[in-house]
């Protein structure tokens, strides 16, 4: 989402190469080239103009000291003004209530509510052990209620039956009855949308919003909206008393201006984004390491939470020991490798978290990279254990059977027999070398890179 503003910021640092001091010129060429690139990531004027005077004057006759160039004092002054501006830190659900604590998701329609209120139900019942209830009191879509029902079976948690004769105040009010009589700690309640916000739309959550009394009122906005996100998330706000915002689809192609204006616009902090259509694609929103990602700097720290959260603990260590008692890498290993990635979310997603990496993670997004890395799964599958387990064995006939078997043609099987000859001689030099390192080894060695 944010690779144009990447590469405009550094752009930045490259023409303040050379220069000793930061000085009047210098900074106003540098702050151009700053204004330029949030406008064009759809940041809202307002907030443009604020962030660019703040920044100015912090960066203005500061010394450049140590090892620091002037582009990078600059970058360090834009990361802090950026943390500044999409709230510092984390700002957690609070859920801190006589239970139930209520949730009630608001937002536009097609924005991801009904998706979002599945995946918070699955985080608060995974990582805090809630026991959580949903409703569904969008009585309006069709088959929202269904799609909720679907979804709470999916991440395992109740759902309230509810139905479109129903009032919403009504629904809302029976499901509040049923978490208190039932003992769960949380209720999550999804509100209809409208394709453009209206009197009666406003009138109802509100209604919701005064029976139920809940502790957190968030508001759902899809990210790739821009600067419309934070236009109707200011209406909302001037209706309903918002405690949060929550951003959807922060990994699709839109600018990213809405992550960076909507804070400042609104007043309220983003707690948690949406990053794909799984249910696990949601995490906690850190101004620090977006701020990170946004200037190249890589997120390890949401890496490893990654890593951890997803990596099969048990194979990884099976094949670390392996490697350490010197059996070779084989096509099993390759395959299982390649799984653990998809887990992650891709090779895209893993080296847009790297320090300096952001860039090499354009090459490998949208669906041609995805077909890549399954073609190479069907190609594995099509092998024989043994095959797998000592590739040299694949000669002509074999690699005909293979082809045919997975449905690709001889030359995709040679050019997968090929990527993997490189894998594994480097798997036998990675003894010792940093992360970073193995994946800028790995460009080229894999399908999409």
């Amino acid at each position: 989402m944010f690779d144009n503003l990447q590469s405009r910021l550094t752009s930045v640092v490259k023409t303040l190469r050379g220069h000793a001091r930061l000085n009047e010129d210098n900074i106003s060429d540098a702050m151009r080239e700053v204004r330029m690139a949030l406008l064009e990531a759809d940041v809202a004027l307002p907030v443009v103009k604020t962030f660019i005077a703040q920044v100015k004057e912090r960066a203005l006759g500061q010394d450049v000291i140590g090892s620091l160039t002037p582009g990078q004092a600059v970058i360090g002054v834009v990361h802090e003004e950026l943390k500044k501006l999409m709230g510092e830190e984390n700002d957690a659900l609070n859920l801190a209530a006589v239970p139930p604590a209520v949730v009630l998701m608001a937002g536009l329609q097609g924005a991801g509510k009904t998706t979002t209120t599945g995946k918070l139900a699955k985080r608060l019942k995974e990582t805090l052990r809630k026991k959580v209830l949903v409703v569904s009191a969008d009585v309006y879509r069709p088959a929202a209620i269904e799609q909720l029902k679907m979804l709470a079976s999916q991440v395992d948690v109740e759902c309230f039956p509810s139905d479109p004769s129903q009032a919403p105040v009504q629904i809302a009010l029976a499901a509040l009855d049923h978490a208190k009589r039932h003992f769960f700690d949380v209720l999550i309640v999804d509100t209809a949308g409208r394709l453009a916000i209206d009197e009666a739309m406003m009138a109802e959550i509100k209604q919701v919003h005064a029976a139920i009394n809940p502790v957190e009122t968030l508001f759902v906005v899809d990210a790739m909206q821009g600067q419309d996100a934070v236009n109707t998330a200011k209406a909302f706000g001037e209706t309903l008393p918002l405690t949060g915002v929550i951003l959807t689809k922060l990994d699709g192609d839109a600018r990213g201006g809405a992550a960076l204006s909507v804070r400042a616009v609104t007043g309220k902090p983003i707690k948690f984004i949406g990053v794909g259509e799984k249910v696990d694609g949601i995490e906690p929103f850190h101004p620090d390491r977006l701020a990170s990602r946004i200037l190249g700097m890589g997120d390890v720290l949401s890496l490893i939470e990654q890593v951890q959260k997803t990596v099969d603990v048990e194979e990884a260590e099976k094949l670390a020991k392996k490697m350490k008692s010197g059996k070779s890498f084989d096509l099993e290993d390759f395959k299982s490798q390649i799984l653990q990635m998809r887990k992650m979310g891709g090779m895209a997603s893993l080296m847009d978290k790297l320090p300096g990496m952001g860039q090499m993670s354009q090459a490998m997004q949208g669906p041609e990279a995805d077909k890549a890395i399954r073609r190479v799964e069907g190609i594995i599958n099509s092998m024989t254990p043994l095959e797998r387990r000592k590739p040299e064995l694949i000669k002509a006939n074999r690699k005909r059977r293979i082809a045919a078997g997975a449905g690709v043609s001889v030359q995709e099987v040679n050019r997968l027999l090929k990527q993997f000859e490189d894998m594994q001689k480097m798997m036998k030099q990675f003894s010792g070398k940093n992360l970073f390192k193995m994946m800028k080894g790995m460009r080229g060695s894999l399908p999409g890179l």
